[in-house]
């Protein structure tokens, strides 16, 4: 299993006073992202010393308060007087997919402030877990899988949750320079089969069922509809939230981890943990005659949906992976792109960390010329620097322009060099592949043989196929063969056969 640790351990038990002046360092304004900055000032918006040193300097949770990444904060008020130590955090995810998606970013999220504050975060992936199935927010029971298909999971999403911080991190200095990102909190990933894989349930039962209320169990809405419903639920789902208690506990007992957080559906379970937890504690103090004050806390963050109320995610069959060998940067560039005006601001609070003084002022420029999609491009960048690293906005941004824009000013070695990072969307051929082939013939083997050469004869024969960096030239002729002056610079083919544009590098 990958781990990484940032610091010593031994600080996960630190309780020591922290300032939170002291992980404010010199603003350096030459830290900032160049395309960002060149972006920003196209509608004279500058990030300045003064956003970024208010912000830092500003209570944490008033900060997630106003990114509306809070939707519930079980003992709020017990929680800001703990944050001003250094405290432990803990989301989970259990490995149901390939991938995590953008929904499940925005615990992931709060993780990232807290960690850029000093504090510890422990993500955790749900190797025993996963083989149970979490029945919250589901009204059917979750598909098996294979124990490899599990294992492959848990390899993949342990890897994307620690790119997801360690992009993160380096994001966050790019966008708020007054952020010391040398002094961020230990990043330590865990998996919860290392201690479920040595507890037997006779173990569990005679040590902790005691602690465990099934009426309180039964009383958790997931359980209750599932219930309610003519599938039922199976005993695995059922004790789902007693292991999850379980894994709050351990991470709390053994790294000191005071704070649970998760996406809205998991708020029965981040509760069910809390008073685990509370059980346990009393029953140390009653047999070790002490007063140990040691309460847990609980965040969850709203789920992601668009203005008009959809949801995103695998149970609603629209979710947008992060791996790119699931959805290309550039898909993931362009939902971010194409979302309504109504959503603009919200989701620059949620997924990215420019100061909030600086997005209030590029919402005003978007909503002052909504027709330029200025505030959909800097989302789009944005998301795109935050998941995958500072640069990949830009070049996304370039493949966006040439292929939605019609840009006279991108010349072909431009289109090349953006397009062969995400090598899906760039066929490349000989010049004697090429030369001499008909366009519907191109067109299948630049569409990956998606679509049929009958179906772009008939595009043609409607005028849908158009050649060339503006796309104005109509193909109608399904006999026309290519020639070396259908070319850009004599290296780029460009087709756009009704909305899709397929481009490919012809070399000699």
């Amino acid at each position: 299993m990958p781990t990484l640790r940032l610091r010593n351990l031994t600080e996960a038990f630190s309780r020591r006073l922290f300032s939170t002046s002291g992980l404010v360092r010199t603003f350096n304004a030459g830290k900032i992202s160049p395309f960002i900055t060149k972006l920003l000032k196209s509608r004279d918006i500058t990030i300045t010393e003064k956003d970024c040193q208010a912000e830092l300097r500003k209570p944490l949770l008033d900060v997630l308060h106003d990114r509306g990444l809070i939707k519930t904060c079980i003992n709020e008020d017990g929680l800001r007087k703990i944050i001003a130590t250094k405290v432990g955090l803990y989301c989970g995810a259990d490995p149901t997919a390939k991938s995590l998606h953008l929904g499940n970013l925005l615990p992931l999220m709060i993780l990232l402030h807290f960690n850029l504050r000093g504090h510890n975060i422990f993500p955790l992936i749900g190797g025993a877990t996963g083989a149970v199935g979490d029945p919250s927010g589901r009204t059917t029971e979750r598909t098996s899988m294979t124990n490899d298909s599990r294992a492959d999971h848990v390899y993949r999403i342990s890897h994307q949750l620690l790119n997801f911080f360690q992009t993160g991190i380096k994001y966050a200095s790019t966008r708020n320079p007054a952020i010391d990102d040398t002094n961020c909190g230990v990043l330590d990933l865990k998996n919860n089969y290392k201690w479920w894989g040595e507890m037997g349930m006779l173990q569990f039962l005679s040590t902790y069922g005691r602690f465990i209320r099934v009426n309180q169990m039964l009383a958790r809405d997931s359980v209750k509809r599932r219930i309610s419903s003519e599938q039922g639920i199976g005993f695995n789902e059922f004790t789902y939230q007693v292991l999850q208690a379980y894994d709050f506990y351990y991470l709390n007992r053994t790294y000191g981890v005071d704070v649970q957080v998760g996406g809205k559906d998991q708020y029965g379970n981040i509760v069910a943990g809390i008073d685990f937890i509370s059980r346990l504690n009393k029953e140390d103090n009653k047999n070790n005659g002490k007063k140990q004050q040691n309460s847990c806390f609980g965040l969850t963050a709203p789920l992601l949906t668009t203005a008009s109320g959809v949801k995103f995610g695998k149970s609603a069959g629209n979710a947008i992976f992060i791996d790119p060998e699931l959805t290309p940067t550039f898909d993931i560039y362009q939902f971010m792109y194409r979302v309504a005006d109504e959503d603009v601001e919200r989701f620059l609070h949620m997924f990215s960390l420019l100061p909030l003084p600086v997005i209030d002022k590029v919402v005003e420029a978007h909503m002052h010329d909504k027709y330029t999609r200025f505030g959909q491009t800097v989302l789009a960048c944005e998301i795109c620097d935050l998941i995958y690293g500072d640069g990949t906005g830009l070049i996304n941004h370039n493949m966006s322009k040439l292929i939605f824009e019609n840009p006279k000013t991108v010349d072909a070695d431009q289109i090349i060099e953006a397009f062969s990072v995400q090598p899906d969307l760039l066929t490349k051929l000989t010049m004697k592949q090429a030369l001499g082939l008909s366009v519907p013939n191109l067109l299948y083997i630049m569409s990956h043989g998606v679509k049929s050469k009958n179906h772009f004869r008939r595009m043609m024969k409607t005028g849908a196929v158009r050649n060339g960096k503006s796309r104005k030239m109509k193909l109608m002729d399904p006999r026309n063969l290519l020639k070396r002056k259908d070319l850009i610079d004599e290296k780029l083919l460009i087709l756009k056969a009704g909305k899709d544009v397929y481009i490919a590098e012809i070399t000699e």
